[in-house]
């Protein structure tokens, strides 16, 4: 069963949906996104204990703005406690949620057992990248998410013939456009900006010793596999998975094949660091 409900976090509220037992996995969404991305995961909760958060100022937790990834990352440790997480716990974050997960992992790394990185990367922005965020949220403020949407949504996917015949595609795009059009002007500017300013976390990656799945879409075009295989070089104990047909939205895009690598990573894991209920050939 899912429960969805509001938990005090620091100076705002957070909006998260639980379900399942077990092993912690705290899953952070995308950029413009919020925890329904997630929703193709859910069946995870047959073998793990899913924290599904809408981050600050996204969804349902729309108490307050996202001023940078250090603090969606501190939100992330706070809810964890908030929640009663004692032990570490498994994150897994797509772009956007990709980068508050290495936040969490360098800053607090006590608290994080292992790595799930999806179509995100190290670097921080160009200086013409972030003239670019900057020049997308003057236009969002003036036109609505509308323009973002119709902007981003074919960046998202995949865009194959192959990819765009999958089933489930018409609904992804659906759930994209949903999503991107209930978060407030306001949110979505402020991220941008957040996003725009986030550090270069190549170095302190490079000192991590968590274990790390990194996964890529295979035709994703915002971090294509050239990003994720230089991260494979720098993190000491990363593997990377390219998928196919995918770009850059793999759980949503390919949930069974992204499922199913989460639990064969968590079960290969040293014995007695996490015990997850699934074989590795579980349906998820």
């Amino acid at each position: 069963m899912i429960t969805r409900h509001h938990i005090a976090v620091g100076d705002t509220r957070i909006c998260v949906s639980t379900a399942g037992a077990g092993v912690p996995l705290l899953l952070l969404h995308a950029f413009p996104l919020d925890h329904a991305m997630w929703q193709r995961q859910m069946p995870l909760a047959e073998h793990l204990r899913l924290i599904v958060p809408d981050q600050r100022g996204f969804g349902g937790s729309g108490d307050s703005l996202p001023e940078s990834i250090e603090q969606l990352a501190a939100d992330a440790v706070a809810l964890l406690d908030a929640l009663h997480v004692a032990g570490p716990a498994v994150l897994c974050g797509v772009s956007m949620g990709g980068y508050v997960a290495q936040h969490v992992a360098t800053r607090y790394p006590e608290r994080v057992a292992a790595l799930v990185l999806v179509d995100t990367k190290l670097e921080a922005d160009t200086p013409e990248a972030r003239a670019g965020r900057a020049d997308l949220a003057a236009k969002v403020g003036r036109l609505g998410q509308g323009i973002l949407a119709d902007a981003m949504i074919p960046r998202l996917l995949a865009a194959s013939s192959e990819a765009r015949a999958l089933p489930g595609r018409v609904e992804a795009e659906a759930i994209l456009r949903r999503s991107i059009m209930a978060q407030p002007v306001t949110t979505i500017q402020a991220a941008l900006y957040a996003l725009g300013a986030r550090p270069d976390m190549t170095e302190a990656m490079r000192q991590a010793q968590l274990p790390t799945l990194l996964v890529v879409g295979a035709e994703d075009v915002i971090t294509p596999p050239s990003c994720l295989e230089a991260a494979e070089g720098i993190i000491p104990k990363a593997k990377l998975l390219e998928v196919p047909l995918a770009g850059h939205l793999v759980p949503l895009e390919q949930p069974d094949v992204f499922n199913r690598a989460v639990l064969e990573f968590l079960r290969e894991l040293p014995s007695g660091q996490l015990a997850v209920t699934a074989t590795a050939g579980s349906e998820a």
